[in-house]
């Protein structure tokens, strides 16, 4: 019998953490869902501040975009709500998560945490504008560069309204999501996982692994694909600039030699 009480008694908090996590998620998707309803409304004005970078790319009042399915447009506009519900309600989200998340946290757990909950939807937005307000506007102008005549035939860009949302939410995804690597690797180098010195070793590695993706995540041009991979560089390079200068207060306190700075230079084959 006492067993089978310090079984029950073991399940009790488990209990209790699942409802909290319900209680939790229902919040969550009450918020999105709200989001949602209150972006349906705004769907038109929200998809035409998307629509202005391919608008300002055409010759002013020659662009148009075309739907060839009948519910298309509808089905374009419960996506562009879906979208902008998301990022509106993503702070909701977070907060909700972290709240279940921090009890089980130590005090320096949760300090330690914090500049990374702080710079991830910076860093998210700061990818995402970039995409916004350069890459898509560049890469616009380079795509409709290709209309003129062919064989004696116009060839005219007419993107439809599917296409292009596709499109501008793969390029604002895969920027605001790549901008995110320095928050990984801190966050693998403060779990011990990586070490700043391994990093700096595999840098070439690391260079082949960013143009690789910078090819998957973004369409298939070469300018895109550089805009990504550039800022991913710099990014990297002061990822490993911050794990030294965490190194150099760690070593500090604990009064050990920093390794020296020519580690981190790429060694020549």
């Amino acid at each position: 019998m006492l067993k089978i009480k310090e079984i029950d008694d073991s399940q009790a908090p488990l209990l209790d953490h699942l409802l909290e996590l319900r209680t939790r998620l229902l919040r969550c998707i009450l918020a999105l869902g709200i989001c949602f309803a209150v972006c349906m409304y705004f769907a038109n004005d929200i998809f035409g501040f998307l629509v202005r970078p391919l608008t300002e790319a055409f010759p002013p009042g020659q662009g148009r975009l075309v739907y060839t399915k009948l519910y298309e447009a509808f089905f374009v506009e419960l996506k562009v709500a879906l979208f902008a519900a998301f990022f509106v309600s993503f702070p909701i989200i977070a907060n909700q998560l972290w709240a279940f998340i921090a009890p089980g946290l130590y005090a320096k757990e949760k300090r330690a945490f914090l500049p990374f909950l702080v710079a991830t939807p910076i860093l998210f937005t700061t990818g995402a504008a970039l995409a916004y307000y350069v890459v898509m506007p560049t890469a616009f102008h380079w795509f409709l560069g290709f209309e003129g005549e062919r064989g004696g035939l116009k060839l005219e860009a007419l993107p439809g309204t599917g296409d292009y949302l596709s499109l501008v939410m793969q390029f604002i995804l895969a920027f605001g999501v790549s901008f995110l690597l320095p928050v990984l690797l801190l966050l693998l180098n403060r779990a011990g996982i990586v070490t700043r010195a391994q990093l700096a070793g595999a840098r070439r590695y690391v260079i082949v692994g960013m143009t690789i993706l910078a090819a998957v995540i973004t369409p298939p041009d070469v300018v895109s694909q550089l805009m990504l991979l550039i800022p991913l560089l710099f990014l990297f390079e002061g990822s490993l600039l911050i794990m030294r200068f965490s190194e150099s207060r760690a070593a500090l306190e604990t009064g050990t030699e920093l390794e020296p700075i020519g580690s981190d230079a790429p060694t020549l084959p």
